[in-house]
């Protein structure tokens, strides 16, 4: 006999006979979804079952205090499709107030955007071609006279929303003092603007692994400052790239603290939307990796890809809430 996912995958029974998948197993048999994609519901997909109740037991049994989440940003911590349209990327919202170089960055990105997904180039020119649009389009930004204040209201207008349960997934991980690292090969001051305008409130846990910028005196871009970060390279120098956010949100405290206290957490928990963001965590010297990725478009064609790379995979769109309950798996009740 076999338990049936939304009717797309069997897991053998066999497999909830362990306590604690059996525990997570109850967290996860009703999903539910504020609003569907064409109708249609969110679904969950387990590879193997049998791998990912051992990986929740190691965690669960080494505690809170070694584990530690990852996480990409746009099309995962934020929906893929928000008010009935495509959502917005934290780099694809800014508008500097200057239709020229507006109109310069989308020029960019309609070159280059279908060259990131070819399937005919190799990933070392395709790496030399994410630098080049990165660096372009930041020095669009800084030339076109990018803002804080023009940020803010980018962020403000823009159709971009974290998935339901966001906010629920964060004030859990701050509770059980569970760092997360968002990274992100967009912009960390967009990002922390959008945190700031639609969760209300910072997350002393919540690091930012992003592009960031300089401003001056009268709130003008300047610069960039760190590596430059795009979306083949997220998982380089993470630890010292990090940045806490900003203290107009909370309390910077000491970033080689913290780094320091990331390294010593050896199991993992990753959330991603794309193949290659299982590549975040290549950095870190883990023990045990979950990693949930989140299938939004163009199911029929990756699900097989996804389902042999993820631990679990999550369509349609589906809320975080679905990830709440599983990191609730892995954490003893005090």
């Amino acid at each position: 006999m076999s338990y049936r996912v939304n009717g797309l995958t069997s897991i053998p029974l066999s497999a909830f006979r362990k306590p604690h998948f059996r525990r997570y197993f109850r967290f996860w048999k009703h999903l539910e979804m504020e609003e569907s994609v064409a109708n249609k519901d969110p679904e969950l997909i387990v590879g193997d079952p049998d791998s990912l109740a051992n990986k929740i037991s190691a965690i669960r049994s080494a505690g809170p205090q070694k584990l530690q989440v990852i996480a990409d940003f746009d099309a995962t911590l934020t929906k893929f499709w928000a008010n009935g349209t495509r959502g917005q990327s934290s780099h694809g919202l800014v508008q500097q107030g200057n239709p020229e170089y507006d109109a310069k960055r989308q020029q960019l990105y309609d070159y280059y955007h279908p060259l990131e997904f070819s399937p005919d180039i190799g990933l070392e020119e395709k790496t030399k071609l994410m630098e080049e649009w990165w660096s372009k389009t930041h020095a669009l930004l800084i030339e076109g006279g990018l803002t804080n204040e023009s940020i803010k209201q980018s962020v403000a207008n823009g159709n971009i929303a974290f998935r339901e349960g966001v906010f629920e997934l964060f004030e859990f991980l701050e509770e059980k003092g569970i760092p997360v690292l968002i990274f992100s090969a967009g912009l960390g001051d967009i990002i922390e603007e959008v945190l700031r305008q639609k969760l209300h409130r910072t997350f002393t846990n919540v690091r930012i692994v992003s592009n960031r910028m300089v401003f001056d005196e009268d709130g003008h871009l300047v610069s960039f400052k760190g590596k430059l970060i795009h979306s083949l390279n997220k998982n380089e120098h993470a630890l010292d790239m990090g940045a806490p956010v900003h203290n107009h949100l909370g309390d910077e405290g000491d970033p080689n603290e913290d780094n320091a206290s990331i390294k010593y957490r050896t199991n993992v928990l990753l959330l991603g939307d794309h193949i290659g963001d299982l590549r975040m965590s290549d950095g870190l010297n883990y023990e045990t990796r979950i990693s949930v990725g989140f299938l939004n478009h163009n199911i029929e064609n990756s699900l097989n890809c996804y389902r042999e790379s993820f631990d679990v995979v999550l369509l349609n769109d589906a809320p975080m809430t679905e990830v709440v309950k599983l990191v609730s798996s892995m954490c003893p009740k005090e």
